[in-house]
Parts: structure tokens; sequence; C-alpha cells
């Protein structure tokens, strides 16, 4: 047993953030009806304020779960036992997402990458561009490796699936970073800052 005194313990969220104790004694009440006028009022004023935050104009999605919880819904929603995705290592959590796929069935081809440097576009584009039949269904990428700070530039991997006219989605995961530019460059669709899943094409 440590007998040192730890002093007050705080909950903290990736960055890390403490939470306000207004927030906490905020959360001590009952719940709202979800369909009551109260709880739409505060569900389209949040709404609005993480458009405000992503930088888009785009329909949002919020999905209630933690980031792996989000990280699964896309995987299970979005492909079938079977599929190919490639998906971009950067690091701990991009390794994390390709056993959650392994998981679930999904075929996943990991582009090698520095974990210190990132990925290289070029390379990435020539490997979309052999991909002739277009067995790949889903490029994976992390935008912020918050296990090793690496930030992987997702605006120049849209850029190349466009270029090379590939037809897979796009999915980026975004946890650590507080505000990604603007989204609705690269994202087109961006839903959460969890995950974000881009139209084809």
């Amino acid at each position: 047993m440590n007998a040192k005194p730890r002093g007050r313990q705080f909950f903290n969220n990736p960055g890390p953030t403490n939470i306000p104790d207004r927030v906490l004694r905020a959360m001590d009440r009952p719940v709202l009806d979800f369909m009551s006028d109260e709880f739409l009022a505060i569900q389209h004023a949040c709404h609005a304020g993480v458009k405000r935050v992503l930088k888009t104009d785009q329909t949002l999605y919020m999905y209630n779960a933690s980031g792996h919880g989000a990280w699964e819904a896309a995987l299970a929603n979005l492909f079938s036992a079977g599929d190919t995705v490639l998906i971009v290592e950067t690091g701990y959590f991009s390794q994390s997402w390709q056993e959650m796929a392994v998981n679930l069935g999904i075929k996943v081809e990991t582009f090698a990458a520095d974990w210190r440097k990132g990925a290289d576009v070029t390379k990435l584009a020539e490997r979309l561009a052999k991909d002739k039949a277009h067995e790949i269904k889903a490029v994976l990428t992390v935008h912020n490796e918050t296990a090793t700070g690496m930030v992987l530039p997702v605006a120049e991997i849209r850029r190349a699936m466009d270029e090379t006219k590939h037809p897979a989605l796009l999915l980026s995961e975004h946890q650590s970073p507080r505000s990604p530019a603007s989204t609705t460059r690269w994202m087109p669709g961006a839903s959460t800052s969890r995950w974000a899943a881009a139209r084809r094409g």
C-alpha cells in the first residue's frame, strides 16, 4: 500500500486536460429526455460548435463510444470480411487499428513508414496506381499519432488518391489534435473528430 498522500485525483483525457469542477457538477443530475426540446437545443448547439472547431459545413455524425468503439463501428459498417484495406503505418495507434481490422476478418495491407518521419506519399501513390482491380477498399490513416507525436499529411494522401483516380474510401482518425486544419479540403463528408470517412473518389 502506498502511504504517500496522492492529492486530488483527476480524470485526464488526451492532452491531458483536467475536467473542471463545474462540468463534473453539471453531470450530477438526471439525464434529459433525448426527444425533449431542451435536449434538442443542446444537441443542435453542440453540432454547430463542433462544425466551427472542425471548420466544416459538412454533415456531422456523432457516435457515442470510446475512440476504439468508433474505429470498430467504422470497420464493421463499411467493410465485409475478406475486403482489403490499406493502413498507413504511423505508430502504436495505426497498429491497434490494424489488429482490430484483422480480428473482424478484414484483409489488411500495411504501408510501412518511419514512425518519426511518416509515410512517403509518392510511394503510396505508386502503390495505389498498381491496384488496377481496385481491391483496396479504403486507405486508413491516423492524422496525429498520439504515441509518437507524428502528424500525417492527410491532405497529400487525399490528393494522391484523387490523382491516381483510386475509388477507395479515406478514413482518418483524429484523436489528439485539438482542431485539425479545415477537413473540408481533404475529407469531403468528414464526420466525427475521432474518425471520418470520405466519399468515394
